[in-house]
């Protein structure tokens, strides 16, 4: 048994049983990829795929008790590596970040400076992509840490930690009706509105609070990034519904916001890690600059516990 064996059979799994981009990710042959998968079931006595002919259509009933096991001795071996690079150079690696275009764009820069002057050794790499991606990236080792407001909670294989907590605003060009008086849903429902996509930066608060109120929005057009969603305010194609933090007054002088907290109610945002993960000592450090409250002590508890750290402990 070695390691590239379980590779190929974790690979096959995630390309959706298509040993040609198995090998593709691997680097290396289809029938190469084949062979190892070949070698591993005989070792172990038994057939990990469903076969039609040539092709993996499946896992078989054993492979799905023995998937969980590979993973986890490739997770192990991955932690081996970190923690022996720990000590050998403790200032030298990568920190691979996964985040949404709205993190990545409002939220994050602050901390990545405050890293780079921290460790100029490190090597960053910045993702960007839906919740969704941002935690299948985590959960295939391609990110260390992942930042979303939705969907990270949802993962048992993450542990999904408190950053901070945000609302909306409604934004509107500066003669806009909606200035004039106070914001209600059924004002807003009278106008074509701009927001994010499904599953981004609260979106989920939104439709609900509509829905609460039996009111049908308008939504003409919806974006993953704040930015985009502002340009088309600006262009007067409706009213925008943006994260609070991506209203900057001094760079969008030809629109205006209102708060939209007590619409949409409050947002949580949070960092996630893979559980089981080792992280090394400047991965706490990023950890921490982001969120303060996440000192390594918290970060470790969170890890060694089976449950998600609920909000009420930001």
């Amino acid at each position: 048994m070695n390691f590239q064996q379980l590779r190929s059979v974790r690979e096959t799994v995630r390309c959706g049983f298509n040993l040609t981009e198995v090998a593709h990710a691997l680097h290396t042959s289809q029938p190469g990829v084949s062979r190892q998968i070949r070698e591993l079931e005989d070792e172990l006595g038994i057939e990990l795929f469903v076969r039609v002919g040539k092709r993996l259509t499946g896992l078989t009933e054993p492979g799905g008790h023995v998937l969980p096991i590979i993973e986890r001795m490739l997770l192990d071996s991955s932690n081996l590596r970190r923690a022996g690079q720990e000590f050998v150079a403790q200032q030298i690696g990568t920190l691979s970040i996964a985040a949404t275009h709205s993190q990545a764009r409002y939220a994050l820069p602050a901390a990545v400076q405050e890293f780079r002057e921290h460790f100029p050794n490190v090597k960053l790499n910045l993702h960007q992509g839906s919740p969704r991606q941002v935690a299948e990236m985590l959960l295939s080792g391609e990110a260390d840490v992942g930042i979303a407001t939705e969907a990270l909670a949802q993962y048992e294989a993450l542990v999904a930690l408190p950053c901070y907590r945000w609302t909306h605003s409604v934004v509107v060009r500066p003669d806009h009706p909606l200035l004039d008086g106070p914001l209600t849903l059924e004002r807003l429902a009278e106008w074509p509105l701009v927001t994010y996509d499904n599953g981004f930066t609260g979106r989920t608060h939104i439709d609900e609070a509509f829905e609460q109120r039996q009111l049908t929005p308008n939504i003409v057009l919806s974006a993953m990034d704040a930015d985009v969603i502002k340009t088309y305010v600006e262009l007067g194609m409706g009213v925008g519904i943006v994260a609070s933090i991506a209203y900057e007054a001094e760079r969008d002088t030809n629109l205006r916001a209102i708060d939209a907290g007590h619409l949409f109610g409050i947002n949580l945002t949070r960092l996630a890690v893979r559980r089981g993960s080792y992280l090394r000592g400047y991965v706490y450090a990023f950890i921490e600059s982001f969120a303060p409250t996440l000192n390594r002590a918290v970060v470790d508890k969170a890890l060694a516990e089976d449950k998600p750290l609920p909000a009420d402990e930001l």
